[in-house]
């Protein structure tokens, strides 16, 4: 049987981390951001982890 090929739509949004967590990005951060509150705003720049629910998926998508 052939390899399984990854998605390589996943493999450019989320990175695995030394614990097996996934990292992400903040959606919502391209454009218009005027209207959004600092705070909200510097908050958004900090990776965030992908819930425990989607991981399994995303990981087969990776590997």
């Amino acid at each position: 049987m052939p390899k399984m090929k990854s998605v390589k739509g996943a493999v450019k949004r989320f990175k695995v981390k030394k614990n097996g967590s996934l990292k992400r990005g903040t959606a919502y951060r391209s454009h218009i951001l005027t209207k959004v509150d600092g705070k909200h705003h510097r908050q958004m720049r900090s990776p965030k982890v992908v819930d425990k629910a989607d991981a399994k998926n995303i990981k087969e998508m990776i590997n």
